[in-house]
């Protein structure tokens, strides 16, 4: 039998670890996670963020428009602000309370 280190992961596993290594005050697209994972699946990756990504900074995986996580638009605004994370304003169509991240700081691509 092989050792734990050697069993290969799952899809969900793996989007899991590419989440839980996002530094503090940086973030990924969904599509940046499935590419990391030499997908092009980024809504399979929002499936498993949406059923398994609560035991990893979650906030850290954006839209590629620089919205956070829908429904989750406060508790994430929490999280990036106590991370600095760099913010921008929506754009003027969109509500007052509306925000982005400025994916061109805040982006993070593992090395």
């Amino acid at each position: 039998m092989p050792a734990a280190s050697e069993v290969p992961l799952d899809f969900g596993g793996a989007v899991l670890l590419v989440v839980d290594g996002i530094p503090p005050g940086r973030v990924m697209t969904y599509g940046d996670v499935a590419a990391e994972l030499g997908s092009r699946g980024a809504r399979a990756v929002g499936r498993v963020m949406a059923t398994e990504g609560s035991s990893v900074p979650w906030w850290r995986v954006v839209r590629a428009d620089g919205r956070p996580p829908a429904g989750h638009e406060a508790e994430a605004l929490a999280h990036y602000c106590a991370e600095g994370t760099p913010l921008r304003a929506a754009g003027a169509d969109e509500p007052a309370h509306a925000y982005r991240l400025d994916l061109s700081t805040a982006r993070w691509a593992p090395s």
